[in-house]
């Protein structure tokens, strides 16, 4: 008889989680928006150079600062990475509300269900980085010697 093999458990690094937790939320953002593009409201009105009920525009402002919208969660993947603990935590947790907040005002006035149920799994993705940032683990000091 053979005993189970038994696997070590390493803990991962708290900016290793919140790059993940970043790309994570990023690719359920893309997707929700690609998957849009099967819709016949937007894409009629992609074609006409609208936002499908929206009365916006799509042109150099508008790209522009739907641009200047998705960098910040972007710029997050690499700057978990290489910010000092202190920073990070402030600033993920900063920029996760407020993504969380314009994810919901999004979801304003929306009937479809997969945008809202993607929607909702990138607040709750927010809520998770959230939640990392805020219990990030504390400095451990080596006890002094005598």
């Amino acid at each position: 008889m053979t005993t189970p093999r038994q696997y070590r458990d390493t803990p991962v690094d708290v900016k290793l989680v919140l790059c993940a937790l970043w790309v994570t939320m990023l690719f359920v953002f893309a997707y929700v928006d690609i998957f849009g593009f099967y819709r016949a409201d937007v894409l009629d009105a992609a074609l006409d150079g609208k936002v499908a009920t929206t009365a916006f525009t799509v042109n150099q402002v508008f790209l522009t600062s739907t641009l200047i919208y998705i960098l910040p969660p972007i710029l997050m993947v690499v700057l978990t990475l290489l910010l000092t603990p202190r920073v990070n935590r402030t600033v993920n947790i900063v920029v996760s509300f407020l993504y969380m907040i314009s994810i919901i005002v999004s979801c304003i006035g929306e009937t479809w269900v997969y945008y809202l149920l993607g929607s909702l799994i990138e607040v709750i993705l927010l809520v998770v980085i959230a939640r990392a940032a805020w219990k990030w683990p504390p400095r451990t000091v080596a006890p002094s010697q005598p």
